[in-house]
């Protein structure tokens, strides 16, 4: 079966799944990408190393500034030391999902 986003609609929110490349030359998100096993995920870039949860706050960060959310509405909810990151973005679902939708 294959999942055409990498996010789903959960319990106050979206649970959303990353891709995540440290020590990047910049940070970004660069899309949605297919898995080898048919999964969607979302490549995110970022420029700082995994290095005592750097990383996820730079990810975190990001995704707060792409989405016009506060920092304090995403946790990084399984993963925390994986490139693949389940991350819970609180709020509206129908709402995240379509800003997802746009990145």
């Amino acid at each position: 079966m294959t999942n055409s986003v990498p996010w789903r609609p959960v319990d106050g929110g979206v649970a959303l799944v990353a891709r995540v490349t440290p020590n990047a030359g910049a940070t970004r998100i660069e899309g949605i990408e297919t898995r080898d096993d048919g999964s969607a995920v979302l490549r995110i870039r970022v420029s700082v190393p995994p290095d005592k949860g750097k990383a996820n706050k730079a990810v975190v960060a990001l995704l707060a500034e792409a989405l016009g959310v506060s920092k304090s509405a995403i946790s990084i909810t399984a993963g925390e030391t994986a490139r693949q990151k389940t991350v819970h973005i609180a709020g509206n679902a129908e709402a995240i999902g379509l800003r997802l939708s746009r990145l």
